[in-house]
């Protein structure tokens, strides 16, 4: 059976989210392209005080073994493993509650004003609320009106 890449992903995220938690560390984002030299799943892990080469290479092998039994992919790919980076995606609410006090990059579905990318300082979150102190002022943007946000330095 062929699977979508989206479901690949869904079924990778479904089983690594949980397995991650148990080893302490939190499931950031799952990417599962083909590439200039083929397909490449990549998860990207991290913790609080960050990861290292043997929290990556631990994930590795978990998730290696694991997908040799579920056989979810049917063609060659590479895995990798690492840390989401200095500028790291924020993808759910608690990730901006996490990092408030940070410098975030936040891109809008639509574009408010005639602009749709704010960058400033996570103020505050309220609910589905998120406060940027972007340009000296406050910008209140509500969760499910963001495209894609990440850490900016």
């Amino acid at each position: 059976m062929v699977m979508s890449t989206d479901k690949v992903q869904a079924a990778i995220e479904q089983y690594a989210d949980p397995l991650l938690r148990d080893m302490g560390l939190e499931l950031v984002e799952v990417q599962f392209r083909r590439e200039g030299h083929g397909w490449v799943l990549r998860l990207f892990i991290d913790r609080e005080h960050g990861v290292n080469l043997d929290d990556c290479a631990a994930v590795s092998r978990a998730m290696s073994t694991w997908l040799d039994v579920e056989e979810l992919i049917e063609h060659a790919y590479h895995l990798e493993v690492s840390s989401p980076g200095l500028e790291r995606p924020l993808k759910k609410i608690e990730d901006f509650q996490r990092f408030i006090g940070r410098k975030a990059k936040i891109k809008l579905k639509e574009p408010r004003d005639g602009q749709n990318v704010f960058i400033g300082i996570l103020e505050q979150i309220a609910g589905e609320q998120v406060t940027l102190l972007a340009d000296d002022k406050l910008v209140t943007i509500l969760f499910e009106e963001i495209a894609r946000a990440r850490l900016a330095l």
